[in-house]
């Protein structure tokens, strides 16, 4: 009985100490990352400019775990184009900070209207958001419709997922996932990385950059707060909005995508018929690394200014 107390408050024990020991994000790692950090209200947040300057700005956002150095070829190939390509990393990823609270739709919406306004940001956006940032620059684009020349999603989240079971369990569970989550969350997600590399062929470089995540202090909370907030919503109500305010919305998806749910294109159909959609046989959910080129064919030359 003893023993078995024991193992009880060791195994609760490991929670804590499992964030404790790992290492907060250092001041020599920002101060090595490309771009600029902005100091928001909420805390500073990375973000890189690509393109000229007298270019439309375009909003690429990544997705759930790995910060916007995941969508170098986008940023490049629309820079390319004619965009002033603004990425930056969500709060708990990347180079930006782990402000504590529930990671909801306020909490991405707040700091991305404090970063435009803090670069003097105005006027019509494009935006391009991936998975999780497809969801919150859906929820951008409802509250905010006049400001949006258009909106491409990148296998979307926000109209069903289909998370893996221990993911749903962390979810779910509050106590038991808070603890699995801190304890195997990122041995768990640095084995999805080497599985998505077997499976896709994404760049090493991503491989490891997602391992090194994984090891700073707050980002696997980050991760977590974000599946049972942002993740959870229902954005059927900001796809209806955006159909009503007639703005054009792009959507584009994988076949073979392991993580939004399969109804998820036909959702979107019946909500806004007028969206142009775009289903790539092959692609899994890493479609914005390894289908770039398809998804860069589709989303036009940057308008005259």
């Amino acid at each position: 009985m003893i023993w078995a107390g024991l193992l009880v408050l060791m195994l609760l024990a490991a929670w804590p100490l499992a964030e404790a020991l790992r290492r907060p994000m250092a001041a020599r790692a920002r101060s090595e990352a490309p771009g600029e950090i902005a100091a928001l209200p909420r805390g500073r947040t990375h973000l890189v400019w690509e393109g000229p300057a007298e270019g439309p700005v375009l909003v690429l956002l990544h997705g759930l775990t790995i910060g916007s150095h995941m969508l170098d070829r986008l940023a490049g190939g629309l820079a390319d184009r004619g965009y002033r390509v603004l990425r930056y990393d969500l709060y708990g990823r990347g180079f930006s900070d782990r402000p504590r609270g529930p990671q909801d739709r306020a909490f991405f919406l707040s700091q991305l209207e404090a970063l435009l306004e803090a670069r003097g940001v105005g006027g019509e956006l494009t935006l391009v958001g991936y998975s999780m940032g497809g969801a919150i620059l859906t929820a951008f684009a409802a509250a905010h419709p006049g400001r949006v020349r258009q909106l491409v999603l990148l296998a979307p989240a926000g109209l069903g997922q289909t998370p893996p079971r221990l993911a749903d369990l962390a979810v779910r569970l509050p106590g038991v996932g808070d603890w699995l989550m801190a304890v195997i969350g990122g041995v768990v997600l640095r084995r999805m990385a080497r599985a998505a590399d077997r499976a896709y062929g994404l760049p090493g470089t991503l491989i490891a950059a997602q391992g090194v995540e994984t090891r700073y202090r707050g980002f696997l909370p980050a991760v977590l707060s974000s599946m049972r907030h942002m993740l959870a919503e229902d954005l059927s109500g900001a796809h209806r909005r955006l159909a009503e305010a007639g703005v054009p919305v792009l959507a584009i998806w994988g076949g073979q995508d392991e993580v939004i749910a399969a109804g998820a294109r036909a959702g979107l159909a019946a909500i806004n018929p007028a969206a142009r959609q775009l289903l790539l046989p092959e692609a899994g959910h890493g479609l914005p690394v390894t289908h770039a080129d398809a998804i860069l064919a589709e989303i036009p030359a940057a308008p005259a200014q």
